[in-house]
């Protein structure tokens, strides 16, 4: 009996439990890293930064869910990446909006301060993608996790590229790039995401079919 428990029942236990601790310390991270970019990009008039804030904010929320979903079924945790596509879409249009008003009104932000915070995010979201880097082809919820952190790391760099952009030429337009790029990221990650999770949601849905002409 001890031996079955602790073949792929127990294995799949441990993992789950390794998973979820994964998913408290990403969320903790990206909490903390949205009160630090949120104030950064208010300040420095940075539309990038204060995308990546909110991106910090949504992840942690992804987290949050996926945490609440963990070990339910398929059907519940496909119906939570839909949930979750839905809030990254939403996200990627709102930021293309505020680019669209800063592109507008002219402004240009700090420079300096969006290197520094730049390089603080891209770090904390290195550290989160590399511990969430074996989930990544896992079921939708697991993927959408993945691809939150992926765009996060790589949103970063853009950052860093934006405030040397803006520091050179003294303009906002590397800034509104910048922001426009993690934008339609963000709006790709929730297309594929949406797809996944209605594939499972079909799969189930045969696999239900199957068993109740059986019955």
């Amino acid at each position: 009996m001890a031996g079955n428990c602790c073949s792929s029942g127990c294995a799949s236990t441990a993992a789950r439990g390794r998973y979820r601790r994964i998913l408290w310390i990403a969320l903790l991270i990206n909490l903390a890293m949205f009160g630090v970019e949120i104030g950064a990009g208010l300040r420095s008039g940075s539309v990038s930064l204060l995308a990546d804030s909110l991106d910090f904010f949504g992840d942690a929320a992804n987290y949050g869910v996926s945490l609440f979903v963990l070990g339910l079924g398929v059907t519940m945790r496909a119906r939570a990446s839909l949930a979750k596509a839905l809030t990254m879409g939403l996200f990627g249009i709102f930021i293309l909006v505020v680019a669209i008003g800063n592109f507008v009104e002219g402004s240009v932000p700090h420079a300096s301060t969006m290197g520094v915070v730049g390089v603080i995010a891209l770090l904390a979201n290195i550290a989160v993608a590399a511990m969430l880097y074996a989930y990544r082809e896992g079921d939708s919820n697991m993927r959408s996790v993945w691809l939150c952190s992926r765009n996060d790391a790589l949103g970063n760099l853009a950052v860093m590229l934006a405030a040397l952009g803006v520091f050179g030429t003294g303009a906002g337009w590397p800034d509104l790039i910048v922001a426009t790029i993690m934008a339609l990221l963000s709006i790709s990650a929730a297309v594929q995401i949406t797809r996944h999770a209605l594939e499972e949601l079909r799969s189930e849905r045969i696999a239900v079919s199957d068993v109740e002409r059986r019955a």
